[in-house]
């Protein structure tokens, strides 16, 4: 496994930095389940990226995401993953614990936040999320933002 200082994350600076993407702005967005391990993120994986905080000040996170769809311009929408309990929140959804955890924690997928993600700016492909685990989060996304 690669080392990275936290300077050097894949997906914190430059032309493949991971960014917010306004969910409703984005144009028409198709979600799929089409995992396959080779080392890209698709959609119904969770890979690891660097997240910026909320505030846009420069800081971030690197953390797990779950990549929901593919855009033509050769990025992917992707969705965050917490550890942190967040029961009887909307906008978060229940997707228990996997290997994407070490501790093996149940985590949550936050569908307030939607990110572009880069091929170049994910660190490392986890695993791919069990299918419907991936269509409960791909249900509330088409609630929330009436994405396909």
């Amino acid at each position: 496994m690669t080392a990275y200082s936290p300077e050097s994350v894949p997906g914190r600076h430059g032309p493949s930095a991971t960014t917010e993407a306004a969910p409703h702005e984005v144009g028409p967005v198709r979600t799929e389940y089409a995992p396959v391990h080779d080392g890209d993120p698709d959609p119904g994986e969770i890979v690891w990226t660097w997240v910026p905080y909320e505030e846009r000040d420069g800081r971030g996170k690197d953390r797990p995401v779950l990549v929901v769809a593919r855009e033509p311009a050769g990025t992917v929408l992707a969705v965050q993953l917490s550890s942190r309990p967040h029961q009887g929140d909307r906008d978060w959804v229940p997707i228990g614990s996997g290997p994407w955890d070490r501790s093996g924690r149940d985590s949550w997928v936050g569908i307030d936040r939607v990110l572009r993600l880069h091929e170049e700016g994910m660190r490392r492909e986890a695993c791919a999320l069990n299918r419907m685990r991936f269509d409960l989060v791909r249900k509330r996304l088409r609630e929330r933002y009436g994405w396909s």
